[in-house]
């Protein structure tokens, strides 16, 4: 009986099971479609990419979606690393979404096993090591890290990139070194915020653990790394939209972010206070563990802290409406915050009370997210979609759907064209224009209460159900 408790109290010390345990209760339907509420037209995007790299174009250069009309569908986006893994596995395998679900916690658990292990190169003991790794995994990463998103997944990397970095300072080999830029550029490409984590030279800089030399060469090595950043945003992705029109969110210039984020400070703060940890108790521990750390003038601590919340802040600013508008962009920010919980929560005497905070702060933030695991029956529907197109139309003829900027459906159709405003199936002009840009069909969804143009009320309707009416314009079989 006592080794059988030795055995369970050394488990529950061992950060590998709490990431495996949370890897496998992530599993939960993960081959769902992305039908869930919260941002399946973001993961929809990054499909259409992986799944245009498999059926049109590999080249990573030129990414492309659907939802773009007769165009190219070429794309001005973050590098699409994670989308081109997506595209490799079904090289092997074959297409299904769901795979870029499996891709993403693969790679955001491991991002959870080399924080601990960044943590504990730090100079912390691992049980402030082992709770911040549980915080974080529990925090919105949780859900984030198996949606066919790239949020995590760029942090993961640039975790992975400061682990090669330090055993460089320790052990200065080169293949480290090597290992740093291509991680470290990977990561940053992949979605800039990952960027913020170049903060940590900082306290390296201060530090005295490593040799002068040593740190330079580091700091030097990320310089391909903002050099390829800078090459793919500011002038790759401007050339690709000169040539196709199309450009994603190229964020606001600093004085409207900040007039935006101002304007509506309670929803930014609650960013911070709510989303991060998805419950206030976890949250209430990073404030006490802000607090610990001032009073007790934890240096290192701090300047980590400050140095990356100043950069982080001028994303924030620089993101302005989107970033208290979508949840997830707050995610580059929260490893830092579970790190500082774990140390408030390292400072309470009271082992009893230290646990139960750390239990019902986990049982809290796992409450407020299990909603994401599961897909409404109401909502399936819509998987029927490419199998209705099929019987009468090709996936080389274009069509419109009312998705009004959600490209959810014209994904699931498999097909190309555009997502069209309810309110522009109104307008003839509009409906004349596509027929013209060789629209073959128009789908309409929730189709009763819309205001349909002449042009279209004319055309002859090839489908009707309870949740689609769908037009064909004349030599739509052409």
């Amino acid at each position: 009986m006592a080794w059988n408790k030795q055995w369970l109290f050394a488990l529950l010390k061992d950060v590998r099971f709490w990431i495996a345990l949370f890897f496998l209760v992530r599993l939960l339907g993960i081959t769902n479609p992305p039908l869930e509420s919260g941002h399946h037209w973001r993961q929809v995007t990054g499909l259409m990419v992986a799944r245009n790299f498999l059926e049109v174009d590999p080249n990573i250069l030129y990414p492309r979606v659907d939802d773009h009309g007769s165009s190219s569908g070429i794309i001005g986006m973050e590098f699409p690393s994670m989308n081109y893994l997506y595209f490799l596995s079904a090289k092997i395998f074959g297409y299904t979404h769901w795979y870029g679900r499996l891709i993403n916690l693969i790679i955001s658990s491991l991002g959870l096993l080399i924080f601990y292990r960044l943590i504990l190169m730090g100079g912390y003991k691992e049980k402030l090591a082992l709770n911040a790794t549980i915080i974080l995994a529990v925090s919105i990463w949780f859900s984030f890290s198996r949606k066919m998103m790239p949020d995590t997944y760029c942090i993961s990397l640039i975790f992975m990139a400061w682990y090669c970095g330090l055993r460089y300072l320790k052990d200065q080999q080169w293949l480290q070194l090597l290992l740093f830029i291509l991680l470290s550029s990977l990561a940053i490409l992949s979605k800039i915020p990952a960027g913020i984590y170049l903060a940590l030279f900082l306290p390296i800089l201060l530090s005295h653990r490593f040799k002068s030399s040593a740190k330079l060469h580091l700091l030097l090595a990320s310089i391909p790394s903002l050099l390829l950043c800078y090459y793919w945003y500011f002038v790759w992705n401007p050339q690709l939209a000169l040539e196709s029109g199309m450009w994603y969110n190229a964020g606001k210039s600093l004085s409207v972010g900040f007039m935006e984020i101002i304007s509506n400070l309670g929803e930014a703060l609650h960013k911070f206070y709510f989303d991060t940890f998805n419950g206030f108790i976890l949250f209430g521990l990073f404030l006490l563990g802000l607090g610990f750390a001032i009073a007790k003038k934890e240096r290192t601590l701090l300047t980590i802290f400050t140095s990356i919340f100043g950069v982080f802040l001028l994303y924030i600013f620089k993101s302005g409406f989107f970033f208290y508008h979508h949840n997830y962009y707050i995610i580059p920010f929260v490893p830092v915050m579970a790190l500082l919980a774990a140390y408030g929560i390292s400072q309470l005497k009271k082992p009893w009370l230290l646990y139960s905070l750390l239990c019902l702060g986990v049982v809290e933030s796992l409450a407020n997210q299990q909603h994401d695991f599961f897909i409404r029956d109401s909502k399936l529907y819509k998987m029927e979609l490419e199998a209705i197109m099929d019987k009468f139309s090709s996936r080389e003829q274009l069509i419109a759907i009312n998705g009004n900027e959600d490209p959810q459906l014209m994904y699931l159709s498999h097909r190309k064209g555009w997502n069209c405003h309810d309110e522009e199936l109104g307008n003839d002009q509009y409906i004349q224009k596509l027929i013209s840009e060789r629209c073959k069909f128009f789908v309409l969804h929730h189709y009763a209460p819309l205001a349909l143009s002449p042009s279209l009320q004319e055309l002859e309707t090839v489908y009707q159900d309870e949740n689609f009416l769908i037009k064909r314009v004349d030599g739509g079989n052409d």
